[in-house]
């Protein structure tokens, strides 16, 4: 008896069937064509690469440091030295190693954007949720107090917050978040807004499905890959407020490696000794530009209008 034996499925066919056996198998096929998605676009690859050589170079601060990014060497002979192979980007006016400092200071800068998007981003996706399911006068309160947050610059926003809070680089955060939530809120809400109304919806209100579950269960997780999208291109703007605090002396105080205060401290020497303030200056725009490209490739990715 003669049979013909089928060929073994490869991985690739398995994730990019079109027939899934299990909700893990669509799962993974969902995410392996995404990343084929992402994995095209030069540019958001080069983001990618940047944003992880943040975190690599902010884990192994510690070992990638060539001198202390705190005690500095000696002011009569190490003050405002040019890069050269002992200092690779020069030393500052306390002649502490600007190299060690930025490495240092990528730590407090994935701090700051780790911990603003935490406490931003559940309360945007709260209240747009909220607003848009519920509708009436709860939308309309909550809609007014978010155009009064967006009503003014976030900087000029978070330097009354951290005003009234204090210098300091917690304070910061706080008043960062503070000012960061009110976008997450309205693509939230008008997410919300084309959702409510659906088939699924109506069925599992008929249910018995309270409030409180059809927006924690079903409507939440479809508004986060939009609001992820926008936190991710609101990373840079985070980064750039943190250094406006911290170069007008309202975020990380001295010592601490924070890039906005590095030029703070370089700007008086900016003509004759450039390296001290346009160091901090570019590891800045690097990172702002590596979180704008992930961004763009993530929402061409995860956003099904863009998809479509």
């Amino acid at each position: 008896m003669t049979g013909s034996l089928e060929r073994p499925q490869t991985l690739r066919e398995w994730l990019t069937t079109s027939e899934p056996s299990s909700r893990t198998q669509a799962r993974l096929g969902r995410t392996y064509l995404s990343w084929r998605t992402f994995s095209r676009n030069p540019l958001a690859m080069l983001g990618l690469l940047v944003v992880v050589g943040l975190i690599i170079v902010a884990i192994f601060a510690d070992q990638l440091a060539t001198h202390s990014p705190i005690v500095g060497g000696d002011l009569r002979t190490e003050r405002l030295l040019p890069p050269s192979a002992e200092h690779w980007l020069g030393t500052d006016s306390q002649a502490r190693d600007i190299y060690s400092r930025l490495v240092h200071g990528s730590r407090l800068t994935l701090m700051i954007v780790a911990l603003v998007t935490v406490l931003a981003m559940p309360v945007g996706l709260l209240i747009g949720t909220v607003a848009g399911y519920v509708g009436g006068w709860v939308d309309a309160t909550l809609m007014r107090i978010t155009d009064i947050f967006l009503a003014f610059p976030r900087l000029i926003l978070a330097l009354a917050f951290v005003a009234a809070l204090g210098p300091g680089i917690e304070n910061a955060i706080i008043a960062i978040a503070i000012t960061s939530w009110p976008p997450y809120a309205r693509i939230a809400r008008a997410e919300t807004l084309t959702i409510r109304n659906s088939d699924f919806i109506a069925a599992v209100r008929l249910q018995g499905a309270s409030r409180a579950r059809i927006i924690a269960r079903h409507i939440m997780p479809l508004c986060v890959p939009s609001v992820i999208i926008r936190v991710t291109l609101d990373m840079a703007g985070i980064i750039l407020t943190a250094a406006g605090l911290g170069f007008l002396g309202l975020g990380a105080q001295p010592p601490m490696p924070e890039w906005g205060a590095m030029i703070a401290a370089g700007r008086q020497y900016i003509i004759d000794y450039w390296w001290v303030a346009t160091m901090p200056g570019i590891a800045i725009f690097v990172v702002s530009l590596g979180f704008n490209l992930l961004g763009d490739g993530l929402r061409d990715v995860l956003d099904p209008k863009a998809a479509r």
